[in-house]
C-alpha cells in the first residue's frame, strides 16, 4: 500500500510502497483509514523542527495521527464483534507494563508512542491501532467530520483548562483549525468570544461566516488597539505559538484571570511576572484530553456537522498529500483533509 513517510532525521517526506499489516498483534484492530486530517504536528515533522527527535528510533514511520476508519480485523484478544465498527482512535498509545500502567496511572506511561509518530500511522490505506484506544462513532456521523475528533479534542481540553463558563468574555489568540475549534466551543457554552489573527483573512471571514461577530487581524489594525476596545478578559487562550503574543495580551487579562496556552512555541516566552503577581493571574498549559472527552467531541461533532464540515478547507486524496502539506503552510487553511478510503 501507499504510505506518506519520515524516512530520514532531516527536512522532508517520501511516499513509499509497504505491506499492509498482515495481521494486528493480540490486543489490536486493524483499521481500514476512510479519512485523516493533516496537523501542525505534520508540518513540523516534515520541516524537522526541534522537538521529535525521539522518532529517529521508529524510522521509517508512516504518519497521521487524526483519522476515522472502519475495523477490518481484530488481535486474538480482541472480540470479533468489532469487525466492521466505525472508529476514531486515541493517537497516544501505553506500553501497560511500566509502573506508572501498573498502578492504573496510563496518563503517566513512560513508553508512550505516537500513531504517526513513534508508530505508522493514518496517511496510508490501512493502520494498526490498539483496541482500546478506539472510539465507536455513531452511523449518523460522517467520517470526514469525526477525522476532526482528535484536534477538537485538543480544543475541548483549552476550554476545560481555560475554565470557560456561560457569561465569560473569551479571547481566542490564532484561528488555524485549533482556535477555531475552540471559539466554536467556547461559544456553545455562552461565552462572548473574541478571535485575533495577523493576515488571516480567510480563515477569519470563515468565522464571520459561522456568526463569529469580534474578529481582529492584526495586520489592519494593531491588536493591543483592538483589544483596548474590550473590557479585559475572563480568560484568554493562545492557540497561534507566537510567543510574544503572551506578554503582549496579557494586560487584557482581568484580575484573577486565567491565561491557556495551546500552541507550541518555537522559542521561550518573555513574562511580565511582576504584573501577573498582583493581577493574581494564572498562566496554564494546556494539551492531552482525557479518554472520557473523546466521547463528549463525539456527541458534540455529530450534533454539530454542519458548522465543523465547514471548517475542512480543502480536500486531497492520499496521492497527492504532499500538495495537501503544502496548502497547510499558507494562512488561507483550516483544515486539510486526506480522503483515503470511502466513505462508511
Amino acid at each position: 500500500m501507499l504510505a506518506l513517510q519520515k524516512v530520514r532525521p532531516e527536512a522532508g517526506l517520501e511516499f513509499r510502497e509497504v505491506e499492509i499489516p498482515s495481521a494486528p498483534s493480540s490486543n489490536e484492530v486493524l483499521i481500514r483509514v476512510a479519512a485523516a486530517g493533516i496537523c501542525g504536528t505534520d508540518l513540523h515533522i516534515a520541516a524537522w523542527t526541534p522537538g521529535y527527535e525521539s522518532m529517529q528510533k521508529a524510522m521509517p514511520v508512516t504518519l497521521g495521527h487524526e483519522f476515522s476508519g472502519v475495523i477490518e480485523q481484530v488481535g486474538a484478544e480482541v472480540s470479533h464483534h468489532l469487525i466492521g465498527q466505525r472508529v476514531t482512535v486515541r493517537p497516544s498509545t501505553t506500553c501497560g507494563h511500566c509502573a506508572a500502567c501498573l498502578a492504573g496511572r496510563e496518563d503517566d506511561c513512560t513508553n508512550r508512542k505516537g500513531i504517526g509518530i513513534g508508530r505508522s500511522g493514518a496517511f496510508a490505506e490501512r493502520v494498526c491501532a490498539p483496541a482500546g484506544n478506539c472510539h465507536a462513532l455513531p452511523d449518523s456521523l460522517g467520517m470526514d467530520v469525526a477525522a476532526l475528533t482528535e484536534p477538537m479534542t485538543v480544543c475541548l481540553e483549552a476550554v476545560n483548562t481555560a475554565e470557560v463558563r456561560e457569561g465569560q468574555s473569551i479571547l481566542v489568540l490564532g484561528p488555524g483549525f485549533i482556535g477555531q475549534g475552540i471559539a466554536i466551543l467556547a461559544r456553545s457554552r455562552g461565552a462572548k468570544v473574541v478571535v485575533a489573527g495577523r493576515d488571516d483573512h480567510p480563515r477569519l471571514e470563515l468565522l464571520r461566516d459561522l456568526g463569529f461577530e469580534f474578529l481582529i487581524d492584526g495586520k489592519d489594525t494593531p491588536i493591543e488597539q483592538a483589544l483596548a476596545e474590550h473590557e479585559p478578559f475572563d480568560a484568554i487562550i493562545e492557540a497561534a505559538g507566537v510567543p510574544a503574543l503572551v506578554n503582549a495580551t496579557l494586560p487584557f487579562l482581568k484580575k484573577r484571570g486565567i491565561f491557556t496556552i495551546v500552541g507550541i512555541h518555537p522559542r521561550p516566552a518573555e513574562v511580565n511576572l511582576t504584573q501577573l503577581v498582583r493581577m493574581h493571574q494564572q498562566i496554564r498549559g494546556s494539551y492531552r484530553a482525557s479518554p472520557a472527552d473523546w466521547d463528549t467531541v463525539i456527541a458534540f461533532l455529530n450534533d454539530n456537522q454542519d458548522v465543523m464540515r465547514k471548517l475542512i478547507s480543502h480536500r486531497f486524496p492520499l496521492h497527492a498529500a504532499l500538495e495537501g502539506f503544502e496548502v497547510s503552510h499558507q494562512r488561507i487553511a483550516s483544515k486539510v483533509l486526506l480522503q483515503i478510503g470511502e466513505p462508511s
